[in-house]
């Protein structure tokens, strides 16, 4: 019985796959298909209308490219920003542009903070625990 339903299985996954021919043929997976490139047409090449251009020479950067460590550091620390009148007006009115080197003098030793005292200290400097030995009382 067993061998039947493997031959049968068999056939009938052999029928099903004799069937995917027609289908690639016609469309799926078709290799007469239109090139999609081939139905632009390319642009004429043209001269530039300077020929007053000088060639670069070999070795140089880049004119149009910038230095990498500038892009970065204009990407980290921001350079001038363009607002908008609303915004303008909301710098304006909380008192000007803040300082240029900002970011810079933000984590230096010498910038002063708020004291928040040793009870906030303490619970910063606590290790972590699971909580299984917390408690909580109400105030009667």
């Amino acid at each position: 019985m067993r061998k039947t339903i493997g031959l049968i299985g068999t056939v009938a996954a052999l029928g099903a796959l004799g069937g995917c021919t027609h289908t690639k043929a016609s469309g799926f997976g078709n290799r007469n298909a239109p090139n999609e490139f081939a139905v632009t047409r390319s642009p004429p090449l043209v001269i530039p209308p300077d020929f007053s251009l000088r060639p670069p020479q070999p070795g140089a950067p880049r004119p149009q490219e910038a230095n990498p460590s500038a892009q970065a550091l204009a990407a980290m620390f921001g350079g001038p920003v363009r607002t908008t009148p609303g915004q303008q007006g909301l710098i304006d009115t909380a008192g000007g542009a803040p300082e240029t080197g900002i970011r810079s003098v933000a984590g230096s030793p010498a910038t002063n903070v708020v004291d928040k005292g040793t009870a906030t200290k303490d619970i910063v400097a606590a290790p972590a625990g699971n909580g299984g030995n917390t408690t909580a009382t109400t105030p009667q």
